[in-house]
């Protein structure tokens, strides 16, 4: 073999090897990249999935307390409310309702106020107590307020429960997947005060069906474990000082999941003024009432626009404040204090 044929072939085994190794870069980033633009899963959010109750529990002791936290989440009257057989020790929620009447799938469906990555953002700032707080002081919130009872010890089985059943579904979640699961979805305010005759037959329509003609809800076969569909007013409800009793925050819910096992939060079915019509339909009846509500959000500007009960610390009357139309009271926020509210 003469030296320019070695040359040659030399070249050509190199331009073999550059075109292998660049195909491999160009697959490295491609799969990093493309969930960017592709909406596909990274290599990291291919490491994680959305753990199992049934097939992913951890063993031992560290297991036994995941599952008690899962049924503490979905059968919630029976272990920590009303139908607590040993009423002495473990009566805590005050109604019949289960946290997954409102943090859908065992807190694992997006855009119900989901529990994956809760824990892993906690400590937070919390506007309604005006301090850095806890996710067991955010657990209490929702045991006094939407299910109209009182805290939890923090020291107690019930709380420590809860906590390691959403540490469990926070574990190892990515951040772009976790922001994905978190909170709401956010809704364009209608210019107008809601309309509690347009809500009352969009409930008709789309809400009647599960929750009954008077908001009185479906109960579980097994009623010990609660509702299928929960009341939406009246005595077994979420009191007045709960978000749910919030015009905007409760659009913002119903527009993502209901009607349920129909709306998701990639594919809502009711537009945004359904959902806000009907959410002030809701709550135009009575439901329980908090006590010492008057002392929340210590910061009275840092009040959601659609909180129903006083004080405020603007000019604007209840009314508007319970059923709108809110953009004047957003305005007057960023106006004068420079705040941008959205709820």
């Amino acid at each position: 073999m003469d030296f320019l044929k070695l040359i040659k072939m030399t070249t050509a085994v190199m331009s073999v090897i550059l075109a292998i190794v660049t195909i491999l870069f160009i697959a490295v980033v491609f799969i990093d990249e493309a969930p960017q633009w592709l909406g596909l899963s990274s290599k990291t959010d291919q490491l994680w999935h959305l753990p199992n109750i049934e097939t992913d529990l951890p063993d031992g002791k560290k297991g036994k307390q995941v599952k008690f936290g899962y049924l503490l989440a979905t059968e919630s009257p029976k272990w920590m409310g009303p139908q607590v057989i040993n009423k002495d020790k473990r009566l805590y929620a005050g109604n019949n309702l289960t946290c997954q009447n409102c943090h859908l799938e065992a807190g694992t469906k997006a855009g119900s106020g989901s529990w994956v990555g809760v824990t892993n953002r906690f400590p937070q700032f919390r506007g309604r107590e005006n301090k850095i707080g806890t996710i067991e002081e955010r657990i209490n919130g929702c045991m006094e307020r939407s299910m109209n009872g009182k805290a939890l010890p923090e020291d107690s089985e019930q709380m420590q429960a809860l906590v390691a059943y959403m540490e469990w579904l926070s574990e190892g979640v990515p951040d772009d997947t976790a922001s994905w699961y978190k909170g709401f979805i956010s809704i364009k305010i209608p210019a107008v005060k809601a309309d509690t005759i347009i809500g009352k037959q969009v409930y008709i329509n789309e809400c009647q069906v599960c929750h009954g003609e008077n908001g009185q809800g479906t109960k579980l076969a097994d009623e010990r474990k609660g509702y299928q569909y929960p009341p939406l007013w009246g005595d077994d409800s979420f009191n007045h000082g709960a978000g749910m009793h919030r015009v905007l925050t409760a659009a913002q819910f119903i527009k993502a999941n209901m009607p349920h096992l129909i709306a998701t939060k990639e594919n809502p079915k009711l537009t945004d003024e359904e959902a806000f019509h009907v959410a002030a339909y809701i709550n135009s009846f009575d439901r329980p009432q908090k006590p010492n509500t008057e002392k929340d959000f210590p910061d009275l500007k840092l009040k959601p626009v659609s909180t129903a009960y006083g004080p405020w610390d603007d000019p604007f009357p209840a009314e508007q404040h319970k059923f709108g139309p809110f953009q004047p009271i957003v305005q007057y926020y960023d106006s004068v204090y420079q705040i941008k509210k959205t709820k």
